[in-house]
Formats: C-alpha cells, sequence, structure tokens
C-alpha cells in the first residue's frame, strides 16, 4: 500500500493512493494507528472504505502527524558521506566511527511534501540538503536482533534532512539544533508498506534547481538496516509510529569546492525508486528577529 496523510476541509484524513484517487480511511485513525495493525487488518479497512478523492484535489502532509518521542535519525551512514567532510568539521573533527552514529530531530521540524521551505539567514547562512529514505516502525521491541529487525518496520518513505551547517558547529557537535528548525525537513510524499518495496534496492537521487546532487543505493549503506535497528533498540524500545532517517549519501553543498549552500529560490528534489519524490522550494522564511 501507498498510505498517506491528507489536509482536508474536514480535516486530516488517512488515504490509499491507488492510481490517480485516494481511498479515504477512517477519520478516527492516523498512521499511527496503522502502522501497529497487521497487513490483514489494514486490508479490511481497505475494503471497508467507501470515500474516494482525485488525487490532483488532495494536498499531501508529512505521512506522521503523531509522535511520541523526537525524530531518530543517523549519521554519517554512507562512507563516502563520511569522507566528504574530513577537513571541514572544524574542531569537531572525528575517526570514522565503529557503529551507527544517532541524533534526533524534533517533530515540529517537518513538513509536507512539496511545502515551501523557510530559509531564513538570521537563523542560519548555512542552509544545506540532504535526501535520505526514513523508515516507520510497525511492531513494538526492545533489543530487537538484526535477524529480526526487519519485522519490525511498517514502512519506508522520503525525507530531506535540511541542516543548518553552523548551528551543527556551534552546539558543541550535538546536532538536535542544526536539524530541528521549523518546519524545514520534508517527508513523504507518501509511506509504502514494507511489503512492497526491497530496501536494498532502492536508489535515492538528490537533485537541486536541476542539477543532480546525490545518488546512491540502500546497499552502500555502511551499516545496513537491520544493523541500525538492532543498535538502536538496544535497551531502548522502539514503538509504532516511531521514525528513523537512515542517513545521506555523498554530495552534500558543504563538501563541495566552494561551497553550496542553499538561498532563497532553489528548488530541492529528493527521489527514489518506489518512494516518489519529494519537490520543495526555499522561501524567505519568517525573520527570527519576529518571532
Amino acid at each position: 500500500m501507498k498510505l498517506c496523510t491528507l489536509g482536508l476541509p474536514s480535516g486530516e484524513r488517512v488515504g490509499i493512493l491507488e492510481s490517480d484517487r485516494y481511498l479515504l480511511l477512517d477519520p478516527k485513525l492516523d498512521m499511527v494507528d496503522l502502522a501497529g495493525m497487521n497487513a490483514d487488518e489494514r486490508n479490511e479497512l481497505r475494503a471497508q472504505a467507501r470515500d474516494w478523492l482525485p488525487s490532483a484535489s488532495a494536498t499531501l502532509l508529512p505521512p506522521i502527524r503523531r509522535f511520541g518521542r523526537d525524530v531518530l535519525c543517523t549519521g554519517w551512514n554512507y562512507w563516502d558521506h563520511f569522507e566528504e567532510g574530513i577537513g571541514r568539521r572544524g574542531d569537531q573533527e572525528v575517526e570514522r566511527p565503529d557503529a551507527p552514529t544517532f541524533f534526533t530531530k524534533a517533530p515540529n521540524a517537518l513538513t509536507g511534501p512539496y511545502d515551501d521551505i523557510p530559509l531564513d539567514t538570521a537563523i542560519s547562512e548555512k542552509w544545506d540538503y540532504e535526501g535520505e529514505v526514513a523508515v516507520v516502525i510497525g511492531k513494538q521491541g526492545v533489543s530487537i536482533k538484526a535477524e529480526h529487525a526487519l519485522d519490525h518496520v511498517f514502512g519506508y518513505m522520503l525525507a530531506n534532512d535540511i541542516s543548518q551547517r553552523d548551528l551543527q558547529r556551534r552546539h558543541g557537535g550535538q546536532w538536535l539544533k542544526g536539524k530541528s528548525i521549523d518546519k524545514s525537513s520534508p517527508i513523504g510524499p507518501y509511506l509504502v508498506t514494507a511489503d512492497e518495496i526491497a530496501f536494498e534496492d532502492i536508489t535515492i537521487e538528490t537533485f537541486v534547481n536541476g542539477e543532480k546532487r546525490q545518488s546512491a543505493t540502500t546497499r552502500q549503506m555502511a551499516f545496513s538496516l537491520p544493523e541500525l535497528i538492532a543498535e538502536i533498540s538496544m535497551g531502548m524500545t522502539l514503538f509504532p509510529g516511531d521514525v528513523l532517517l537512515t542517513g545521506t549519501p555523498s554530495g552534500i553543498g558543504m563538501a563541495m569546492t566552494p561551497q553550496r549552500f542553499l538561498h532563497i529560490g532553489d528548488e530541492i528534489r529528493v527521489f527514489a525508486n518506489g518512494l516518489g519524490e519529494l519537490k520543495n522550494c526555499c522561501q524567505l522564511g519568517r525573520r527570527a528577529s519576529q518571532i
């Protein structure tokens, strides 16, 4: 299934994308509810649904709208991305990690798949893009073994982990602030359930103003998805609806010579086979002094 969250005059609804229209599910349910169901239960909901909406008339919101914790994120999970940053991290250089590097992003940083990104140079002068594949957890678990990790996955979607590089450096190497500016990180456009796509066969690409900047397959990840889930769940319970970003490949603006950060008017597209695309334009955000 391709599942999405729609913004309608009557409120938010979860829908199933089928051809050129959305099948609307029970308005009492959200995506987190569906995440905790098994495939048979979701298929039963689909069979019971009767309301349709043409896809052209729908507004797509971030697929996940209800969070019990911060968005979980993985850094440096493509070795070429880790290596392209060597010499550019100032006094925060580190050795190649032996285990996944995790950080978090505030849920309020997320925005819709086609929404504008509110770029404000009063907050940061170094806005950068990071195309990624995000995983949504569907089955609660703690200290999950790698061989069982994929049993805990509900589905996959795209993410653009927009980052403010100067803020990443400003706060002692802690990335939360430099990854959490309000409505700066698109996700979506829909969530593809795990039974419809093989994670290891995904190719992800990022374009800025039509120029390809990033391209990699998930097979190139430094730590595989089962390893990520096993490591982050060690002693820490994962719950249905938790979101985990799996890292970005090389090609970020910070690593270019000269560096090429985002500017007002830039259009960013993140694409992956089977997962659709994000398309977002950088527009002048509300000035920090006005907030």
